[in-house]
């Protein structure tokens, strides 16, 4: 049987993008979808691009009887790939770059823009106060950044919405380090600027033990300087597909918040961060445990 590939490539450019990454980091400069039988799909990269010495590993995906033909598809698949945070979303854009070329095109310009624009430090620093917040649980309660803290350190997940497939990848990945963060003493919380209608959605689908708070209108993450506008291609995209932000968020801003990671100390210090207005960029959960255990 002939070897079916196609070659996609990082939007992500390492030397234009001079914003300092976290320990451990990685994006796999370009990587191949080889289908070598029709019952295994093998992913590998072409590429070492690694840092601090460590290299991505061959995956194997066994049991998958032909390529996704849709991003449904391809998001089924990758949610059950072995392996790191960041090969299942490097694999996701090359799935997406296939069989929707028009419309990561008009993601690579909108996050193009967005380098270009906030070209500088972007929402609370590691050593600063996080932001205290008072938001509304997917039950209705609210829930207070103190409160959480009299309990722990707090892992803190900004997420863009129960629609987003990079967020869903992410949020899986922190459900499954969930009981080691509980270990440590800390606890995880998403915020997401939808209705709770959604956001108990996101926890049913994704099988998450931890809750989403709804940001209304984006309040705070304005107030931490992460809120940016999708512009008229993607929103006239975003229309398209029927991906109704408004019904989502209860407003017709077409606003998302940047995808972010903050690593809270009892003492409500931001002891790590990550932020990155390219949101299929997420912090490793390795990541997050190293970053727990030095508290």
């Amino acid at each position: 049987m002939k070897i079916a590939s196609f070659l996609a490539t990082s939007s992500v450019d390492d030397s234009a993008d001079r914003r300092a990454r976290p320990p451990g980091w990685i994006m796999p400069r370009c990587y191949r979808f080889d289908s070598l039988t029709t019952r295994t799909l093998v992913i590998k990269f072409r590429d070492r691009c690694c840092v601090g010495g460590h290299e991505p590993a061959r995956l194997s995906l066994d049991e998958s009887p032909k390529i996704p033909e849709t991003t449904a598809e391809a998001l089924s698949l990758i949610i059950g790939m072995p392996g790191e945070l960041r090969d299942q979303l490097a694999a996701y854009v090359g799935h997406s770059r296939r069989l929707q070329p028009a419309i990561a095109a008009a993601y690579d310009r909108l996050i193009g823009h967005l380098m270009a624009v906030y070209s500088g430090q972007i929402g609370p620093a590691v050593g600063d106060p996080m932001p205290d917040f008072l938001l509304s649980d997917q039950n209705g309660h609210l829930m207070a950044l103190d409160r959480f803290l009299e309990d722990g350190p707090l892992v803190i997940s900004m997420n863009r919405g129960h629609w987003c497939p990079f967020c869903k990848i992410d949020l899986r990945a922190l459900a499954k380090i969930a009981p080691e963060i509980r270990r440590r003493g800390a606890q995880v919380v998403s915020i997401m600027p939808e209705k709770a209608r959604f956001t108990k959605q996101s926890i049913a689908d994704n099988a998450l033990p931890f809750p989403i708070l709804s940001d209304v209108d984006l309040a705070y993450a304005l107030s931490l300087g992460m809120v940016y506008w999708v512009g008229t291609e993607v929103k006239q995209l975003y229309e398209d597909l029927d991906l109704d932000l408004e019904r989502f968020q209860g407003n017709s801003g077409y606003f998302l918040p940047m995808a972010a990671k903050f690593i809270v100390g009892r003492d409500g210090i931001i002891k790590a961060r990550q932020i990155d207005v390219d949101y299929r960029q997420r912090m490793e959960p390795s990541v997050i445990l190293e970053a727990l255990a030095r508290l």
